[in-house]
């Protein structure tokens, strides 16, 4: 299974969703596991987590009470696999 380091997120331009422009937001590898037993991912701030699988799927988490996120439009890697966090 391949694991990478980071990976970029693309959403729609929020405050313009009817515009082709996009939102791309970097997340790193955490040493955590989400609920699916795949890698989380969060940005540097730690609001937004996700759960990236091996095939590029996207579980998007909460990381505090009431918050909810958009889905991403896609997902790519960003640079080669790494090692894993241990």
């Amino acid at each position: 299974m391949v694991e990478y380091e980071a990976f970029e997120l693309v959403f729609a331009k929020a405050d313009r969703p009817e515009e082709p422009a996009e939102d791309v937001l970097i997340v790193h590898r955490s040493d955590r596991k989400g609920p699916g037993g795949h890698p989380v991912y969060s940005d540097e701030t730690g609001i937004v987590q996700a759960e990236i699988t091996d095939r590029g799927e996207v579980r998007m988490l909460a990381s505090g009470g009431h918050q909810t996120h958009a889905a991403p439009l896609r997902v790519r890697p960003v640079g080669g696999p790494g090692p894993v966090p241990g």
